[in-house]
């Protein structure tokens, strides 16, 4: 009988523990294959950097990197209803406190936010967003440990030393046509 309470109790803790509040993670799971989304992951192999021409902060900051998800949504003649619908949940996601909004531009319904989870030092997640109403919108996370704005920044410098490996980003271009 005991036995039976403690797997009742492991259970009820996981079902309790499974969030229902929707997340950037689980919108993008659920939209991956959806026919109006381009999703894309993209690893720190893309940058193609010479490690031995890097300085410890600019290894460091690269250790914090771990990959970049791309979930962009293309605006048609046919999907305008499902745009507004999938924009406004974004919009939704991205008022959980959870979201530390650092900047924000544009004006209405269209524009660009940048936010992050995490606390100043440690950082998780960054988030880019971006709308316009011809085109449709693009939701970037940028995953790592330990992130902060000194390692961002010094992941921009690593950036323009590197050799991006474009064929990674190949899916983007048909958001481009």
């Amino acid at each position: 009988m005991k036995m039976i309470y403690g797997i009742a109790l492991i259970f009820s803790m996981f079902l309790i523990s499974c969030s229902s509040e929707p997340t950037l993670q689980k919108y993008f799971v659920e939209n991956t294959e959806n026919k109006n989304f381009v999703a894309l992951d993209v690893s720190p192999d893309i940058l193609n950097v010479d490690k031995t021409k890097l300085s410890v902060a600019q290894i460091d900051a690269l250790k914090s990197f771990d990959k970049i998800n791309v979930l962009a949504f293309k605006l048609n003649g046919t999907n305008k209803a499902e745009f507004e619908t999938e924009r406004a949940k974004v919009d939704l996601i991205l008022q959980d406190k959870k979201y530390q909004q650092l900047m924000k531009f544009g004006s209405g319904k269209e524009g660009a936010s940048v936010s992050f989870v995490g606390s100043d030092e440690h950082i998780e997640e960054f988030v880019f967003y971006a709308n316009k109403k011809e085109n449709g919108f693009a939701v970037v996370r940028i995953l790592g440990k330990d992130m902060n704005p000194t390692s961002v920044m010094t992941m921009m410098s690593v950036l323009q030393q590197s050799n991006i490996d474009l064929e990674q980003l190949k899916p983007l271009q048909q958001l481009m046509k």
